[in-house]
């Protein structure tokens, strides 16, 4: 006889758990599911995808109405379930109705704790919990200018402040300890990510206590107990979670911090069960996923009748912000008998530490470099000896034995019981079982075993071990699609605007099966160079699919004003022009900064002044530095030999000529250049995307250089004998850049993926090299002109101003 199962919570525990329940015995019960929420089941971990736009809600739903329809479940969304009536079997719905139940599953989850300072019940406080916080924030985050105030700088409070950040808001981070992430990282490792959140334009305040938050019925500013105060439009709390266990324990459950539970998920109500993060299981609780779904995979064994018993596991995490790359797992305390292991890579930003106990690896804390992360929380979960490797441990399983090897080794050589997945708990073995019943791709893998279905961190070690179970039968993906708007590649896309002469953005989204009308933020700003790049003549340049920067002409600074930085010419300036910067930075109370790259920046001119100071430069003869543009930004040169005693040739003049060639053009990502006028290297050339430096012979080109996150030294392209030859050569270059790398990719990252030994032999075939210089003339026919020009007049003016008449073009 079929048998009543009601569930409280529709939350992703359940949801895992009514999954198991129905591939073991879909016939076996009637269930009803309650959620206060108005919806059913979908990835919560996901939502800082949503929140910084790189995905949509639909995208991040598990079970949609299809599934409970196709499952046969009454769907009780939107209703709270009032109280449990133990001894008649009945929970009360809103309203005072009784649904009975054979058996019932508590999945009541967790709430956001809500630090009880004044003014934390005003409009605009939220948590970061649901949808509807989600929503909240998209809501402010909508306003020019807007702040945010994340109180919490654990690792759901660094989501939210970076997909906040990415949307555009100005972001504090408040954080009561003295190093972030305190439970999961060392202060090393604290220290640079709260370095790279800064770079990232985040501000982070480290052992901050919240003293009230302050507004007029709504949320204005946070004040700290030393007297702080910080603007904020809304105030995200993610300190902590609390048990949502209020029906629980009103119906007389026995308890803890949470629902006291057995091995089996069982209550001390012998038909009544809890699962997820409402559960206490030997004084434990529990708030990540992987561990959650070991229980919702066990109750559905005990609900049946089956065997199984809930076991916690070691435990690991990883931060999902994007370019954030850190992992933590074990116990990493300083303590007695305990041996560190660093390793410290500076430049790179890369920072290790292994704590060895007994010649057991007991913890692990890495930063900038996790691609080992999985084998070294390996070592930790089974207490495996490292005495042996004691010396080569900390630069991973490719360097035991001595010698470096196939990564694709240290996969195979993994045990069947090594987990792959720590968010859904599925383990090498697992996985080979589903390719070997016939699983080919990480889809498949995705639908049978959900091995990198949630938050996709193990999707590389996922397609690892089906190239090497597959071999040739599988091939990792060499690129992936450019966003959710097509399947197509950045590769993909430039080969078919080129081929199939795709000259405009609609005939992009029509001809090449786009999903959306017209594409997102991701790949509008793509496609419009693509297409600019390929046919400069016939293509128009599109404001509305550009940064804001570049639709400005100017950066925007956190506080919302903008910087203005004329071009100086291979960093030379006179008399006439430094009097101009002086009387704009007098008439606009500008800050004034000498840059890096030797120039002038005037920083904190208003949005509706920017043409007027823009004209008054023009005046003077000065032109947009493009220091906002995925463009060339500067050629950095040294005095050379007009005044240097070791200078070999004129390097300010050979620099002042490429500047006034390439200046104006669009490129994948900034470029820079450098002239250096002997090999002392003042100008720092051998760091530049383009570098030259002058010898007695002549001009030693190289290219591929950096100096950002990461650090590169050029490599040599060409040795030119003139002035004349190094311009072509570098021209050339640039254009074959422009021509065929990815969006957003740097020089260096191009040449590395297609190889300098290509680069060298397209630019050595004389016609080619003079066909790309050509195409670069004909490209800087349309864009060799200053844009502070084009809007320094009362028309264009008008759009800069505060209230501006939007008939004259589509509001964003």
């Amino acid at each position: 006889m079929t048998e009543k199962l009601v569930v409280i919570g529709a939350g992703m525990a359940s949801g895992r758990m009514l999954e198991n329940l129905f591939e073991l015995a879909p016939d076996a019960f009637d269930v009803t599911l309650f959620n206060a929420e108005p919806r059913g089941n979908y990835n919560r971990i996901m939502l800082s995808p949503v929140l910084s736009g790189e995905k949509s809600y639909d995208e991040i739903v598990t079970h949609d109405a299809a599934w409970y329809e196709a499952h046969g479940v009454t769907c009780r969304f939107g209703e709270r379930v009032e109280s449990i009536d133990r001894e008649r079997r009945v929970v009360v719905a809103p309203g005072g109705e009784e649904v009975p139940y054979d058996k019932l599953v508590l999945g009541t989850g967790s709430s956001a704790f809500i630090i009880p300072c004044p003014g934390h019940d005003l409009p605009g406080v939220v948590a970061f919990r649901d949808l509807e916080d989600t929503t909240a924030m998209l809501e402010a985050s909508s306003g020019q200018g807007a702040r945010a105030v994340v109180i919490g700088g654990g690792l759901l409070g660094l989501e939210a402040a970076a997909a906040l950040r990415l949307r555009g808001m100005e972001v504090t981070v408040l954080h009561l300890a003295g190093h972030l992430m305190e439970r999961q990282l060392d202060e090393s490792a604290g220290y640079l990510l709260q370095k790279d959140l800064e770079r990232r334009g985040i501000s982070v305040l480290t052992n901050a206590s919240t003293k009230a938050i302050q507004g007029e019925g709504k949320v204005e500013k946070v004040v700290l107990e030393d007297g702080t105060v910080l603007g904020a439009d809304i105030v995200v709390m993610a300190v902590g979670i609390r048990p949502a266990v209020a029906v629980a324990a009103e119906a007389g459950l026995e308890m803890g911090r949470a629902v006291k539970v057995d091995a089996q998920m069982r209550t001390s109500d012998p038909s009544i069960f809890a699962v997820g993060e409402c559960v206490e299981f030997n004084g434990q609780l529990f708030g990540l996923v992987a561990p959650l779904y070991d229980q919702a995979k066990v109750l559905a064994q005990t609900l049946i009748g089956g065997e199984d018993a809930f076991v916690p596991k070691e435990l690991s995490t990883k931060l999902k912000v994007t370019g954030c790359d850190l992992f933590s797992a074990g116990d990493f305390a300083e303590g007695e008998g305990r041996e560190d292991i660093i390793f410290r890579d500076p430049a790179r930003g890369i920072y290790k530490r292994l704590v060895i106990e007994d010649d057991k690896l007991v913890g692990a804390v890495m930063y900038g470099d996790t691609a080992d992360s999985n084998w070294f929380f390996g070592l930790i979960k089974e207490g495996t000896e490292v005495d042996e490797m004691r010396d080569t441990l900390i630069f991973g399983p490719a360097f035991q034995g001595g010698a470096s090897v196939d990564p694709m080794a240290a996969v195979a050589a993994l045990p069947a019981d090594a987990e792959i997945c720590g968010c859904n708990g599925v383990c090498k073995g697992q996985i080979v079982a589903a390719i070997e019943g016939g699983a080919t791709s990480l889809g498949d893998i995705k639908a049978s075993t959900k091995a990198s279905a949630s938050c996709g961190t193990c999707t590389g070690l996922v397609e690892q071990v089906l190239a090497v179970t597959l071999g040739d039968d599988f091939k990792i993906p060499a690129a992936q699609n450019i966003c959710n708007c097509t399947d197509l590649s950045h590769e993909d896309v430039r080969r078919l605007i080129k081929s199939s002469e795709l000259k405009s953005q609609p005939a992009v989204w029509q001809e090449l099966g786009w999903k959306t009308p017209n594409g997102c933020h991701v790949c509008r700003p793509a496609i419009n160079f693509y297409l600019l790049a390929d046919w400069p003549l016939e293509y128009r340049d599109d404001p509305q699919s550009r940064f804001v920067n570049e639709r400005n002409h100017a950066n925007i600074q956190k506080d919302g004003t903008y910087s203005v930085m004329p071009r100086m010419w291979g960093g030379m300036t006179d008399a006439k022009e430094l009097r101009a910067i002086a009387d704009a930075a007098e008439k606009y109370d500008a800050a004034v900064k000498v840059t890096g790259g030797q120039r002038i920046d005037l920083l904190g001119v208003k949005k509706e002044d920017l043409p007027a100071i823009w004209y008054d430069l023009n005046q003077a003869g000065m032109v947009s530095g493009h220091a906002y543009s995925k463009g060339l930004r500067t050629v950095k040169t040294c005095v050379g030999s007009d005044w240097c005693r070791f200078g070999t040739q004129d390097s300010t003049g050979l620099g002042i000529k490429l500047e006034k060639k390439l200046w104006g053009s669009w490129t994948p990502h900034k470029v820079k250049l450098a002239v250096s006028g002997c090999p002392r290297n003042c100008a720092e050339a051998t760091c530049k995307d383009v570098g030259i430096i002058c010898v007695d012979s002549g001009y030693q080109i190289g290219v591929g250089g950096a100096a950002g996150m990461d650090v590169k030294e050029t490599e040599r392209l060409h040795d030119a004998r003139t002035e004349e030859e190094a311009i072509e050569w570098s021209t050339a270059f640039i254009q074959l850049y422009r021509e065929n790398a990815k969006y957003l990719d740097r020089p260096y990252k191009w040449v590395a993926k297609v190889g300098l030994d290509w680069v060298k032999a397209v630019l050595a075939d004389d016609a080619e090299r003079a066909a790309l210089n050509e195409r670069f003339e004909i490209s800087q026919s349309v864009y060799r002109k200053d844009p502070w020009a084009q809007h320094a007049t009362p028309e264009k003016a008008q759009g800069f101003q505060p209230v501006a008449d939007l008939t004259l073009e589509a509001a964003e």
